[in-house]
């Protein structure tokens, strides 16, 4: 009798269903992840990138109101330039990567025009030389076949690399820009400030207090109140403080020196302005900018909507914000101000009044130095007033008064050359 071999018996996976979708799953996300990783780097691991360049434009003469900052020449002109090179670019074998180009200045030349230009470009890092010859390349043959009103700027080195932080202060340096243009709100009982609305404003510190508001004019320039230094003058106990939060704060500075108009005094309310220089200039960004100074022409028409901005009492004697806010109000005309039921001949020609005669819309205490500012054409920001004083805060008949910038445009110019 044979014996039958014996049945091995069969092995069976030990693995349940729901175990080997769970490993199909494990490997698929592990390499999409890898292929995510790639496809980043490969692809979106991008940075910035800034050339600066200057062109000649022979057909066009030197004119001093491309200097003026917001003319409509110089507006023009600009718009001009700018087409021009995104014309060359977007036609390119670069349309991918050119971002956008920037007029920053123009200047007289002896072949008639020159303009400095900053160009922004978006690429893998690793192919940084190569964009940079092929932008070379690109201008050098367009800008040679005459049908550009650009040209070849031979004087300096065509592509000069730029750092980010230094391209973002010239993107940035005009003066102006801010918040689109409008709402109806108020710091006496207002609403917080969104980021970069109003990238001027500044805080006047002591031992990391907020006293103060103050409006940035340039690199290193504030303009705020003089009776903000009517107890403490020493520029060594001040410090500046920009963003929209007071904690933490986006950039500090100390302050090198104050000057207070010389007619100024604590006892009245005339003369209330002071411009303050910073130890340290500031770098524009998107966050921190300059406001517009206006001409001594400049007019603002009663029933106006203007705004001012600070990290004043909510109201009087109330708590002080830390985010900064923000309040439309409108201008009043001093005619009125000086009513007997209002201030009673109390505004002189060196001040503004705003608000509403109805009250409530105000700045309040601790807003004192900060920016009243006005909106002209394509939401260019102008400083038309400072926070000087008031009687309490939106109080019926007794609107904030503001010292008059216009008034004091020539002043300003003789302390800071701005």
């Amino acid at each position: 009798m044979m014996y039958q071999p014996a049945i091995l018996g069969r092995r069976t996976s030990s693995m349940r269903p729901w175990m080997t979708a769970l490993i199909v799953a494990a490997v698929v996300l592990v390499l999409a992840i890898i292929i995510g990783l790639l496809v980043y780097f490969l692809a979106f691991d991008q940075k910035f990138y800034h050339y600066q360049t200057s062109f000649q434009i022979p057909s066009i003469e030197y004119n001093p109101d491309f200097s003026v900052e917001h003319s409509k020449m110089r507006r023009d002109l600009k718009q001009k330039v700018n087409n021009e090179i995104d014309k060359i670019f977007r036609r390119s074998s670069l349309n991918h990567h050119y971002i956008k180009s920037h007029v920053v200045d123009f200047r007289s030349s002896s072949d008639g025009l020159k303009t400095d230009v900053l160009l922004k470009f978006q690429f893998v890092s690793n192919n940084a030389d190569m964009i940079k010859r092929q932008a070379d390349n690109i201008l050098h043959e367009k800008l040679q076949l005459n049908e550009s009103f650009l040209k070849i700027d031979t004087s300096l080195p065509y592509l000069k690399d730029m750092n980010e932080a230094q391209a973002e202060h010239i993107l940035n340096s005009c003066c102006g820009r801010g918040r689109e243009f409008p709402s109806m709100e108020r710091i006496a009982d207002g609403h917080p400030a969104k980021k970069a609305d109003w990238p001027w404003q500044a805080s006047l510190q002591m031992d990391g207090i907020h006293f103060c508001g103050a409006s940035l004019i340039s690199e290193e320039w504030l303009l705020t109140a003089a009776h903000c230094f009517d107890i403490y003058k020493n520029p060594k106990l001040w410090m500046a403080s920009f963003g929209t939060t007071l904690s933490p704060p986006l950039m500090r500075r100390n302050i090198q020196s104050i000057i207070i108009h010389e007619n100024y005094a604590a006892h009245k309310h005339d003369d209330d302005i002071a411009v303050v220089k910073l130890s340290t200039p500031v770098l524009f960004s998107k966050d921190v900018g300059r406001v517009c100074l206006p001409d001594a022409t400049f007019e603002v028409l009663p029933q106006s909507p203007v705004f001012v901005t600070g990290w004043g009492a909510l109201k009087a004697n109330g708590p002080f914000p830390n985010t900064l806010r923000q309040v439309e109000v409108e201008i009043i005309s001093n005619d009125i101000c000086n009513q007997v039921n209002v201030y009673g001949g109390a505004i002189s020609s060196g001040m503004i009044c705003a608000g509403f005669l109805t009250g409530k819309l105000d700045a309040c205490e601790g807003d004192s130095g900060g920016p009243l500012v006005i909106a002209r054409d394509r939401n260019i920001w102008y400083l038309v007033g400072i926070v000087s004083w008031g009687i309490d805060c939106g109080k019926k008949n007794k609107p904030g008064i503001y010292t008059k910038v216009t008034r004091y445009r020539d002043w300003i110019k003789s302390k800071t050359n701005i």
